[in-house]
Order: C-alpha cells, then structure tokens, then sequence
C-alpha cells in the first residue's frame, strides 16, 4: 500500500486537473453559484487527495496526526463561507475519492499486484478513508454555519439597537436595515412592545401575514419588539390583527412615515405598554390612551397631581382605599350624579353621599364642577397606574 501510494501521489497535480474538469461536468452548482473560484477549487482537490492518500497509506506527516485533515477543515470552512450547499461539497469528495480507487487499482494493475482479495481490501481502505474525510468536511462546515448564524444574529441585534435609536435618518443605514430584516426603508410604519418571548412570533407573525402586512421582530429587554409595514391595509387591520392572536400586554404606536421615524414609534409603543396597569392583559393602542400616556411622560408632575388632590387616600388601609376611589371615578364619569354612581357602584345614593363625604374630610377638597373635576379626573387616572386600585369601577363595593 505504502509503495502504490507514494506513486500516486507523484500523480495527484495530473489526476486533480482532471478531478476539477469532471466536477464542473457532473456537479452544476459549481458552475450555477460560481462562489468557488477555479483556483480555489484546484488546490482544494489537490491537498485533500493528498491528504486522503497518505491516510489511505496512513502515511502521517512531520506535522503530525492532526496535519491529517487539515485540508478537510479548510475546506469545509471556505465552502460555507462560499454558501456553496454540503451536498455538493460531499458530492465532489465521493468523485476525488472515485478517481483515488482508480488510480490506485491502476497501479496495482502495472506492478502485477491483481489479486482480488487484496483490492477488495483496497477499496474498503479508500472509501473508508473518504468517509472519514468527507465527515470532517461536513462537521468545519457545520462549525462555520454556527459561527456566521451567530454573527449574523450580533450584526442583526445592532441594527435593531440602531433603528430604535434612530439611526435609519440616514439613508444608507436604513437600506442597510431593509436588507437585513426585509422590510422597505419607505412606507407608513407602527411599533409594536409587547411582553413575552421569541415563541409568539410565528403565530403573530402568520396573523399579520393574513392582513396582508410584513412585519419583522426583536426580543429586547425582556420584551418582544415588532416593526409593523402597514402598506395599503393601514392600522386598523394591523391593531385588529394582533388583538386576534396576541396573547399578552402591549402597546402600539402611531403610524410613522418611514424607517427614519421608527425610534418615535418605538418610545410611543412603549409608552402605550405602560398604560396598562397591573397585570391587565391587552393590545392597546397609543392614541386610545392620550391622557394615560401624558401622564406617564411627565411622572413627577402627575405623583404631585396625585399628591395634591387624593394624597391622604393613599394611607388608608388598601380595601376602603379601592372603595372610595371608585365611587369616586365613578361620580367623576357620571359628571357628579350621585343616582348614577349609586347605580353603577351597586350602593344606595347615600352610601354614595357618605363615601364623598368622607372624601372630602380627609382631602379637604370639595367637589365643585369646572376645571377642579378635570384635575381630579387626572389625578384618578395618574392614581390608577400607579397605586393598587380595582381596574373595574362598576364592581361591588
């Protein structure tokens, strides 16, 4: 073995000249994709044919064991860099490997070493040895897959940071963006925040498709990010649509012209979210929650809102403080009918009367109508995001 190795070996220039030629004959995507340069794809044939040979031979190098598949592992890594398909590398292997068992067997022909036991012994040598090779091809290739998957998922996370921070006013950062997450750089756009994780996406993600609108998606922060082309069915269907599937708070911006006004889009999606109080689970949309939303934006004043008009609320045990801030909300709703908020609090009107009574005693503000009920109307909703109070004003009390 030794000896037809060394003088294969001495043919493999010859013998790879030929490899090449058969390759683009029989494997087409070498031709179609023209990602391999001919250059390239000579010196791989050369140095894996001798490779293969010596280890046929288990010839080993001064280098070592490892030296073995070195040829293999380049290979392997160049090729998917190249985007060329496994398949064909593979395929081109078993033709390398082809042309070794006929080169050897050849040899064995010209020294009068034919015997039958002998060359079967041979080619279960040769396609041991291609077997072996062809899976350290296979397993750089692999390795280098994972690499780019993980790079590309880095590169992609950045130009979402990017675009969220406004980076797409730049046009040529915004095409970058289009060609990263397939989405047009032009066209009315909204924001989706919404809690969860990457598992909803796929079902969003049809949903919205139904409706005829593309939509791209980011986990950031602990939260899902979607960027929503509204194209010809505009916001309502997108709103509609992702009330149908989506399971978890969210909030929704305004429509944006275009890539460059999403960072806009994302702060008013994100702030819709946070007008949801509590646990409350739904898809709200950011002109649905104007005065929630104004509130939110100015949180220092709204505390001294709160402060102002329903402070001492605040220190009365949780139970009466849900009490008498919906009965509150309530006469706020019904613009002071105290038979009104009787009614929807399920209470007699004087229990009603005594509540506001007691408001009043621990306030010290009476409840005139005017620009005072506009305030306190404030200050209810600024006290409902921020403080423990039932969401549902027209429970029993």
């Amino acid at each position: 073995m030794r000896e037809l190795a060394a003088i294969v070996l001495l043919r493999v220039p010859d013998l790879t000249d030929l490899l090449v030629r058969t390759i683009y004959e029989q494997n087409p995507a070498y031709r179609a994709l023209s990602s391999v340069p001919r250059e390239d794809l000579w010196r791989s044939c050369h140095d894996n044919m001798t490779r293969a040979v010596q280890l046929i031979a288990e010839i080993d190098e001064p280098a070592g064991p490892q030296a073995r598949f070195d040829a293999a592992h380049a290979t392997g890594l160049r090729r998917a860099q190249q985007r060329m398909p496994l398949d064909d590398v593979i395929r081109s292997f078993r033709l390398g490997g082809r042309f070794i068992w006929a080169a050897l067997i050849e040899q064995a022909r010209a020294l009068g070493q034919s015997d039958p036991d002998a060359l079967i012994d041979l080619a279960g040598q040769v396609w041991d040895a291609v077997d072996l090779v062809s899976s350290e091809v296979a397993s750089a290739y692999h390795d280098a897959e994972r690499q780019f998957a993980r790079a590309d998922e880095q590169h992609r996370a950045e130009l979402w940071e990017g675009l969220l921070q406004g980076r797409a006013k730049d046009l040529v950062f915004a095409h970058e963006v289009t060609h990263a997450i397939g989405l047009p750089v032009h066209g009315s756009y909204a924001v989706v925040v919404a809690d969860g994780a990457d598992s909803l996406v796929p079902s969003i993600s049809r949903q919205l498709a139904n409706a005829r609108i593309e939509s791209a998606w980011h986990a950031r922060a602990g939260t899902l990010v979607g960027l929503l082309a509204l194209g010809e069915s505009g916001f309502d269907a997108a709103l509609a649509a992702l009330r149908a599937v989506l399971p978890v708070a969210a909030g929704v911006s305004g429509a944006v012209p275009g890539l460059g006004e999403v960072d806009a889009a994302y702060w008013q999606a994100t702030l819709a979210r946070r007008t949801l109080p509590g646990d409350e689970i739904a898809v709200v949309a950011l002109e649905q929650r104007l005065t929630e939303a104004l509130l939110l934006s100015s949180p220092e004043l709204a505390e001294r809102l709160v402060d102002r008009r329903l402070g001492p609320l605040r220190k009365l045990p949780v139970g009466e403080q849900r009490q008498l801030l919906n009965t509150l909300e309530i006469w706020v709703s019904t613009g002071g009918s105290v038979r009104r908020t009787a009614e929807l609090a399920h209470c007699h009107r004087n229990t009603v009367i005594n509540r506001l009574h007691r408001i009043t005693q621990l306030t010290g503000h009476e409840f005139p109508s005017g620009e005072f009920e506009v305030e306190l109307a404030l200050a209810l909703r600024a006290a409902r995001l921020g403080m423990p109070v039932c969401t549902t004003p027209t429970g029993r009390q």
